[in-house]
């Protein structure tokens, strides 16, 4: 028993660590793209896969990195962010994948946007 006391404490530390540097660089990443998308102008009636296609990938990068760092709490987070950044299209496809359990280590809009951009659903 022991053992397994041992595991999940060194396993929760490592956790927490990987998790802290998540944040942290989300967070970053954000703080970069959220001055970027001020000069960029997307229509408010772009549907998803357009709005990915003219969305920076530091943008979806932040975003998935933010859902890893802090699981579901992070919902309410990125749907303020992705709101004041003129992502609204964004939104309701980040809340969804954030409300299910487990998804977080799948980057998720990462994935969408690398489909998005280089057209292998199009």
């Amino acid at each position: 028993m022991p053992e397994l006391t041992e595991f999940l404490r060194n396993f929760l530390a490592t956790f927490a660590l990987i998790a802290s540097i998540a944040l942290a660089l989300g967070i970053f990443l954000l703080w970069i793209a959220y001055e970027r998308m001020r000069r960029l102008e997307i229509p408010e009636d772009a549907g998803f896969w357009d709005t990915l296609t003219m969305t920076p990938l530091i943008v979806v990068l932040g975003i998935d990195l933010l859902d890893f760092a802090l699981d579901i709490v992070a919902l309410p987070f990125t749907w303020v962010i992705l709101d004041r950044m003129g992502l609204k299209a964004l939104r309701n496809i980040s809340s969804i994948e954030a409300l299910i359990p487990l998804t977080q280590p799948i980057p998720t809009l990462t994935i969408c946007w690398i489909l998005a951009k280089f057209g292998v659903l199009f």
